[in-house]
């Protein structure tokens, strides 16, 4: 099987890695961490790989871009850039929040739209950062 590196294509390690996540969490947050990550996949760009970060599934793409998890009582979803969720903050305002986290119901997946808007501005930044680094 293939390995991920930095800023490559979706490799089998990383889903297959993210599927036992999956497969290990009940219902109904199951189903709403597999619609969430239907939704980053969406609005990520093909590049974007999945692999398990800090013991959750996330993305990376030029970095670290995204990740989400379910607990006992909620999931949460992790932009990995506090400063996106103060940003948002009023449209955030149905959610807990704290620094970095997005916490929601376990059986009410974010809106696509919402999901949309935060991983395109998760791509802009890193997207922002590399280009800084290249000059």
């Amino acid at each position: 099987m293939k390995t991920a590196k930095k800023g490559s294509a979706q490799t089998t390690d990383g889903a297959v890695a993210v599927e036992a996540y999956l497969a290990r969490v009940p219902e109904p947050a199951q189903t709403t961490l597999r619609t969430l990550r239907a939704r980053i996949r969406a609005a990520a760009p093909r590049a974007a790989a999945e692999c398990i970060s800090y013991g959750m599934p996330a993305f990376r793409y030029k970095g670290s871009l995204v990740a989400y998890a379910a607990f006992k009582n909620h999931c949460s979803f992790f932009p990995m850039q506090a400063s996106l969720i103060d940003a948002m903050q009023d449209e955030l305002a149905g959610y807990r929040t704290s620094k970095g986290t997005l916490q929601f119901p376990i059986d009410q997946p974010l809106p696509a739209a919402l999901v949309k808007k935060m991983v395109k501005a998760r791509v802009a930044e890193n997207e922002r950062k590399e280009h800084a680094k290249s000059r």
